[in-house]
């Protein structure tokens, strides 16, 4: 914990470099400044350098920690609860009102439903028959005859449901002729969050991330409530459209609010670990909060508790300091980190508080330099432009298997589907886990490789067994290693992308990671037809996610590309077999302790953050002491040649550090 310094911290440096006589130095000279009190203060300061001094998962952090809990159980209700509500019916028929007073089921049947070649009763038909005539006859079994003309259901359906949930599939009847109506209504909640991914990108920058936050929860909340009240398909998909929209805001927001105010060291922990804790184990509930709701109306509505208890949040929730700095309210941003630091009981000095507002304003000055870096500039440079394709559709494969992975759920076994799903979701927990212990061991590349090949390779076996058993035990097992590539998919795309263009290419591929999985709705609606082919394209794209990975670079223990010019020749050393845990480059090798957030971490994913190479070279020598000497090239020759590099060396100094 650092102390307060005495009034004589607050003194603006002064003073000339001295020469300085080191003995014998063949060849060099060496120069040492005389700045006083400025020791242990670097010539550039950023978020990841005062968050140690603040405190990196301290009292404060740790109540945003807990303050995901709320907004967990909003992602995980507005993601899964699509499914639950379209759910179709397994067992029904044709209802016929003038048989409803005959008591006996199988008698209703006989006397109105056809047989299929299989000996199950027909879904979709009924025979063409006088019913009030059949209903008064003495002897009905006189008009059982299976070569009686059918047509289609003319009143409706009988749903033999087990479970007693009644779904919008179900109200709106949309089996037989209008069966693919709870897939479209998927894909429009999908249509809904590609929309909100950009337009609340837009907003968040322009706003604030709170009030994007907020905003995505209020709009989630307007949608689930018209959604429980509407009575037709129009109505229905609108309302679905409104809350996917709000999907992905609602979550991630929050998650990179929470990352950002940890430091560098508890990032992939607390990454994984809200996920773990808090998102994973509300999936495994979801599918009994819409068992014991009953109604799909009444399940929609439950949202509404979610964001009650997220106005809590609200209420105390920070604003991004990376974001205020970003838009010039530095002395904002600052309130809030000195906030942080009381909470935590830590104390800062002034000048360090100060060298903080000068680096803050350069940071400022960068990011508006940065601004004329489109999604664009990636693809003028072509190793760049290769590696942005290739995290595209890697992408856009694990988005597409996972989203199948979680509805295929649904279709695996339809006389225990709460308890299969819930099993299923409960997969996630143990995938987080090994994420956290893994991903910063072996690294990115190969853990997404063998992940995702997995994935699918256990797909593929589950799709040509014939046991029921073992065919749930695959799939559940895809499941499992799907969970995990989509927890490393999108931090790995952070690393590689240099920063000044990595805001926008990650939103660009998770926005495209939303069009894959507008593909996954058709994909489980294949199993009308056959499980098998369902498994199938399951397996195969993620066979193809899984090799595809191994074409991009790794970024543990690597110096994150900074530049365009950075980012085309980030990973060009690399064999394609090139295995972080040995062989060259299997160690940090040149981030010292100080520098070692500037290799791949979390950091990555918050949506605002820029600099150049320029201020990365100055926080490369930012621990030098006045103590410490700096060693000059032996061709200068002169004082005056001395103090003109020394000058230049020193040019990003704050103005009283000069």
């Amino acid at each position: 914990m650092d102390t307060e310094r005495s009034d004589d911290d607050s003194e603006l440096p002064s003073g000339k470099p001295q020469r300085v006589d080191r003995g014998q130095q063949t060849g060099d000279l060496s120069i040492e400044t005389n700045i006083t009190r400025w020791s242990e203060v670097p010539l550039f300061f950023d978020f990841d350098d005062l968050l140690p001094e603040i405190g990196e998962f301290g009292l404060y952090q740790k109540i945003l920690f807990v303050l995901m809990i709320p907004f967990c159980f909003i992602a995980s209700f507005v993601y899964l609860s699509q499914i639950f509500m379209t759910l179709p019916p397994e067992n029904y028929y044709c209802f016929v009102h003038e048989l409803t007073l005959i008591e006996s089921e199988e008698e209703r049947k006989m006397l109105s439903i056809p047989k299929e070649a299989d000996g199950s009763y027909s879904h979709c038909r009924m025979y063409d028959l006088n019913y009030s005539a059949v209903y008064l006859a003495k002897n009905r079994s006189e008009y059982i005859n299976d070569s009686l003309a059918q047509l289609p259901c003319r009143q409706g359906y009988v749903y033999d449901d087990p479970f007693n949930f009644r779904t919008a599939s179900m109200e709106f009847n949309w089996v037989c002729d209008k069966d693919a109506y709870s897939t479209y209504a998927q894909m429009i909640f999908f249509f809904g969050s590609v929309v909100g991914c950009l337009g609340y990108g837009h907003l968040a920058d322009r706003v604030g991330r709170v009030s994007a936050l907020v905003s995505s929860c209020g709009l989630a909340l307007f949608g689930s409530i018209f959604s429980s009240v509407c009575d037709n398909f129009a109505g229905f998909v609108i309302t679905r459209f409104v809350v996917g929209a709000s999907f992905d805001t609602c979550f991630t927001m929050i998650y990179i609010l929470v990352l950002e105010y940890v430091g560098p060291r508890y990032r992939t922990f607390v990454a994984n670990m809200s996920l773990a804790m808090f998102y994973s184990p509300f999936t495994v509930l979801m599918p009994w909060l819409a068992f014991y709701s009953g109604d799909w109306r009444k399940f929609s509505g439950l949202y509404g508790l979610a964001v009650g208890f997220g106005l809590i949040g609200f209420c105390v929730l920070p604003e991004s300091a990376r974001w205020l700095v970003s838009v010039g309210k530095i002395d904002n941003a600052i309130e809030i980190l000195q906030r942080v630091a009381r909470r935590n009981r830590r104390q800062v000095s002034r000048l360090k508080w100060q060298t903080f507002r000068e680096s803050c304003e350069q940071f400022y000055r960068e990011e508006i330099e940065g601004r004329h870096f489109t999604i664009a500039s990636i693809f003028k440079r072509s190793r760049l432009a290769r590696y942005m394709v290739l995290m595209i559709i890697i992408w856009m494969t694990i988005s597409l298997v996972y989203d199948g992975h979680v509805r295929a759920a649904s279709v695996l076994d339809r006389e225990n589907i709460f308890a299969v799903f819930s099993i299923a979701c409960a997969t996630e927990i143990p995938g987080d886990l090994i994420v956290t212990i893994t991903l910063d061991r072996f690294g990115r590349r190969w853990c997404a490789c063998i992940s995702t090949a997995l994935s699918g390779g256990f797909s593929l076996l589950a799709a040509n067994i014939d046991n029921p058993i073992w065919v749930l035990a695959a799939a559940l097992a895809g499941r499992f290693f799907a969970n995990i590539s989509y927890n490393i998919g999108l931090q790995w795309a952070a690393e590689v992308l240099p920063t000044v263009v990595r805001a926008q290419g990650v939103s660009f591929i998770h926005t495209l990671g939303f069009v894959a999985m507008l593909l996954s709705p058709p994909i489980i609606y294949m199993s009308h037809l056959s499980i098998a082919l369902m498994l199938n394209t399951l397996g195969v794209l993620g066979i193809l996610g899984g090799l595809l990975a191994l074409f991009l670079p790794e970024t543990l223990h690597q110096d994150l590309p900074q530049t365009l010019s950075d980012g085309n020749q980030f990973g060009k050393d690399q064999r394609i077999w090139h295995f972080p845990c040995c062989g060259a480059g299997s160690r940090p090798s040149h981030l010292n302790k100080h520098d070692w957030h500037q290799g791949s971490s979390l950091r990555t994913l918050s949506k605002d953050e820029y600099r150049s190479r320029k201020l990365h070279r100055v926080a490369v020598v930012k621990t030098r002491r006045r103590t410490t000497p700096i060693v000059l090239p032996s061709m200068v020759s002169d004082d005056s040649t001395i103090m003109e590099k020394l000058q230049k060396s020193y040019r990003f100094l704050p103005p009283y550090a000069k």
